[in-house]
């Protein structure tokens, strides 16, 4: 049960200060529209939706926006329809990126992806050749206090886990693909606020970097592709050697 590793614990601060700046609701607005899009929209009925709608709630993304969100995904109140899509791209050093969208214009998303990379020394790659080196799991976030890493992780396992790695914050709950929705409902009826729960893509190798101007450069990347409107999830192979985060942070 390893703890995470600091560039991990980064970017979920920076995920946190998002909510702040209101563009969590965009990101999960789009979500929601297109599990409504592809389920329907009764959560009671779609558990992609249930999980987006959770996962929304956890933010305290307002109601009329959920229902809004809803609305958009099943056509109801006009306008380009939201897609789903994925790119695929190397950052400097090589560093494998998987990025998840929401668009309503193909074609601008992807020029405006392929410029991201370019002028940050990366290129977009040809669709599976960096999603190869990932995984696809489950993950479900529970925050840490008042719960013991011992009783977390009896409880994942019974409800059907495959792993949790905790720390002083938060606990991430790891299962299959398919047993994500099962889980977090096991985990939800045992007593467990869930923060999220959502498909991740996890590197089989992460690759640690230690050269300062690398890492620099790789995290600024990160931010500007996390940071695109259009963007739902950026999975990256790269971790930052703590003395090298440190450095940068000084």
């Amino acid at each position: 049960m390893a703890g995470h590793n600091k560039w991990s614990k980064v970017k979920h601060i920076k995920a946190r200060v998002d909510v702040i700046k209101g563009r969590v609701f965009s990101k999960c607005a789009h979500e929601i529209a297109l599990a409504a899009r592809s389920g329907g929209g009764d959560i009671n009925m779609n558990a992609r939706l249930r999980a987006a709608v959770d996962n929304a709630k956890a933010v305290s993304m307002p109601k009329d926006n959920i229902d809004r969100a809803i609305k958009k995904g099943l056509g109801e109140l006009g306008g380009e329809a939201i897609q789903e899509v994925t790119y695929e791209g190397y950052g400097p050093s090589g560093i494998a990126f998987i990025i998840e969208a929401a668009t309503d214009n193909l074609n601008r998303a992807a020029a405006d992806f392929r410029t991201i990379f370019s002028k940050n020394g990366g290129s977009v790659a040809t669709p599976g050749s960096v999603a190869y080196q990932f995984d696809r799991k489950g993950e479900i976030r529970v925050a840490a206090a008042g719960i013991d890493d011992d009783r977390m992780m009896e409880a994942a396992i019974l409800a059907g886990a495959d792993d949790v790695q905790s720390d002083e914050s938060e606990h991430i709950v790891f299962t299959s693909p398919i047993e994500l929705a099962a889980v977090a409902t096991e985990l939800r009826a045992a007593g467990f606020t869930i923060a999220s729960e959502k498909l991740v893509s996890v590197p089989q190798n992460p690759s640690v970097v230690a050269d300062p101007e690398i890492a620099r450069q790789v995290m600024k990347l990160y931010d500007l592709l996390d940071g695109y409107d259009d963007t739902l999830n950026v999975f990256t192979n790269f971790e930052v050697a703590d003395e090298i985060l440190e450095a940068l942070e000084a």
